[in-house]
């Protein structure tokens, strides 16, 4: 299905720019908002709707009441207890040293990937997959442009050195060298609902539903230099069919799984 992309429904001329230039970028259609309730447009036009808002951008999927946003959303708090010294689970599972380099596979909201590009430094790189070009725009504008410094998280100012590819997580790693990579970082999220997140669900519809399969982890291992690390819910079979160390962790939904190299 197609994406229009149009303005919120009283524009200013900030607000037309961004939709004007997300037009450019996204090869998509430029729509006349002329005070159109969402619906209506997305019925007329038969399309996804990308609005252009003064703030942000956010994404209606096709027959969805809500919209998709870029936000930091628990990575604000995780952050902040992460420079009080407390340690967080996803950073104790990939072990990322300054310098470093993380491919996540499975962008998401970029939640994990925040908290990596912190813990990797200046000297460090930290890489996204997105599938949907739509989503992966949004993540890179949303990761480019949030305001951390009035919503006070300057924890969060590394967040812009994150590195949003448009692809499905495979095709990039065919394209990379053997290891290339420090960490290869997987979350098939949607094998099973383990996210709670509120603005969660509008990503699930838009996203691209890809499960880790044979070929995948095959590139992931031969990428990544040190580990692969593997985020799945605690019933998971993927644990014992990649050979992956579950790390469990009692009472929660999900745990990770570690691939040495």
């Amino acid at each position: 299905m197609k994406t229009v992309v149009t303005t919120g429904g009283r524009p200013d001329e900030l607000s037309r720019q961004r939709a004007l230039f997300a037009s450019t970028m996204l090869a998509i259609p430029f729509i006349e908002r002329r005070k159109q309730s969402m619906k209506k447009m997305m019925e007329q036009e038969q399309a996804n709707i990308l609005i252009a808002g003064k703030l942000r951008y956010e994404y209606y999927a096709f027959g969805q009441q809500e919209p998709f946003f870029f936000h930091p959303s628990s990575a604000a708090f995780r952050a902040k207890r992460l420079v009080r010294g407390e340690k967080d689970t996803f950073l104790e599972a990939v072990q990322l040293k300054i310098g470093d380099t993380l491919l996540d596979c499975t962008l998401g909201m970029a939640t994990d990937s925040m908290l990596a590009a912190i813990q990797v430094g200046g000297t460090g790189r930290v890489i996204g997959c997105e599938g949907n070009p739509i989503i992966a725009f949004m993540l890179q504008q949303g990761l480019q442009q949030y305001d951390y410094v009035e919503e006070k998280l300057p924890e969060l100012a590394s967040m812009r050195k994150i590195e949003v590819v448009s692809s499905i997580a495979v095709n990039y790693l065919r394209q990379l060298p053997t290891a290339s990579v420090d960490v290869v970082y997987l979350d098939p999220m949607f094998e099973k609902t383990i996210e709670e997140s509120k603005n969660f669900t509008p990503l699930r519809e838009a996203g691209i539903h890809v499960s880790l399969d044979d070929e995948w982890m095959k590139e992931a291992i031969r990428v990544a230099k040190k580990r692969v690390v593997l985020k799945a819910h605690f019933r998971s079979l993927l644990f014992d069919k990649y050979g992956f160390t579950q790390l469990k962790r009692p009472n929660t939904k999900f745990h990770y799984g570690i691939y040495e190299k």
